[in-house]
């Protein structure tokens, strides 16, 4: 008997780019959000909607004061959404990325930033579905995903640092 391989997730993605130099950044940010969001929604099987937003330290800085009581900017923020609706798409969530930010610590790792945006995108889908690093059981098993699903979109290990 032959194993039939799984139907892809369906996963619906609102982008929104606040901050125009992003696409200055990241030539093809459309369709490399669609590659990281789509590989992470199949690997877990989990399809729905993500709205993400890509934007500016200043916002980060805000959403991160105000949502997580951190009074500074970070590069990537994940809101799970609580809206469970069954028969019609759901909305898992949004995701927030911080341009300066992400863009300092991709040099500061040597990382080119595709494959960095590409992993904080990963990273920031999981935490959607719950998975969350406070513990080094959980921070474990979550980069053990991302690993795996970036593996898959042929990109490094991004937890292995480079001598430099």
């Amino acid at each position: 008997m032959k194993a039939r391989k799984a139907k892809p997730a369906e996963v619906g993605i609102d982008a929104r780019i606040a901050d125009p130099r992003w696409r200055k950044s990241i030539r093809g940010l459309d369709g490399l959000t669609a590659r990281a969001i789509g590989a992470a929604a199949n690997r877990m099987r989990q399809g729905g909607e993500v709205s993400i937003l890509f934007t500016d330290d200043a916002e980060m800085h805000r959403l991160n004061r105000q949502w997580r009581g951190k009074n500074k900017p970070t590069d990537v923020l994940s809101f799970p959404s609580s809206n469970e609706i069954s028969g019609e798409i759901r909305h898992l969530g949004d995701i927030a990325l911080g341009l300066e930010t992400a863009s300092a610590d991709a040099e500061k790792l040597g990382r080119k930033m595709p494959a960095h945006i590409s992993h904080l995108l990963v990273h920031g889908f999981l935490h959607l579905l719950g998975y969350d690093h406070e513990t080094a059981g959980d921070a474990h098993v979550m980069e053990a995903l991302e690993i795996e699903i970036l593996a898959g979109l042929g990109l490094p290990d991004p937890y292995v640092v480079e001598p430099g």
